[in-house]
């Protein structure tokens, strides 16, 4: 599976994730917004056609939940994913994810009955597998770490690849300055942005993103956000 929707919706950059700041996010967004307008005059003026910063994180029970979530929305319209996850968690007890072992042990053609195909099938049981095994991050140790020793450890996941994680850097965890270089609506957004008749590659976007560190998460909510202006 590849990851080439938009979302619903470091290399280290020297910041420190802080939970529990305003909203949930491990930074202060009036701060970003500053760095970030004298850094980069074509993206203030974006920032003042769009208005504030408004990223809310989606809850997170546990990493676990969460990738298998991200696994079922791959390339699908929001509609047809919560559908497809809702017929899955029906399949269980209490309309929810049972245990990973429990999953492990499901039929291949029980979950393709919930809508899955078989690669998403073949993932979700991978990541059931690493769970029980103790390879999955709890939320807790997700927190102590830095977002390249995250990506490194959940995309040895069958069909999670570093856009999934990233999706989960951003809108799950608030970190700071993640830029999805691949993801076809910040590549876009920046094309109409910076008046653009082709998409930046993902080096180019790589590459013009080091003046908006470290608030690189920010700067992709905008790109994403001038997709509706």
């Amino acid at each position: 599976m590849t990851d080439t929707t938009t979302p619903r919706h470091r290399r280290e950059s020297g910041l420190r994730f802080e939970p529990g700041l305003a909203s949930g996010l491990g930074f202060d967004p009036e701060t970003a917004i500053s760095r970030l307008k004298k850094a980069d005059a074509t993206m203030g003026k974006l920032i003042k056609r769009v208005g504030s910063f408004r990223l809310e994180l989606d809850e997170m029970l546990t990493p676990f939940e969460a990738l298998a979530e991200s696994i079922v929305y791959q390339q699908l319209t929001g509609k047809a994913a919560a559908t497809i996850f809702s017929r899955v968690k029906a399949l269980y007890p209490e309309n929810r994810l049972p245990s990973p072992g429990l999953i492990v042990e499901t039929a291949d053609d029980v979950l393709r009955s919930a809508g899955l195909s078989r690669a998403k099938t073949m993932a979700i049981k991978d990541l059931a597998v690493k769970q029980s095994a103790g390879l999955i991050p709890t939320l807790a140790e997700l927190h102590r770490l830095n977002d390249d020793e995250i990506v490194d450890k959940l995309i040895a996941v069958r069909g999670i690849g570093r856009w999934t994680v990233e999706m989960l850097l951003i809108f799950r965890l608030g970190r700071p300055d993640v830029l999805p270089i691949n993801d076809y609506g910040v590549r876009k957004g920046f094309a109409l942005t910076y008046r653009r008749a082709d998409l930046p590659t993902p080096k180019e976007l790589a590459e013009f993103g080091e003046r908006w560190r470290p608030f690189r998460t920010v700067a992709s909510w905008y790109l994403w956000r001038s997709l509706e202006l």
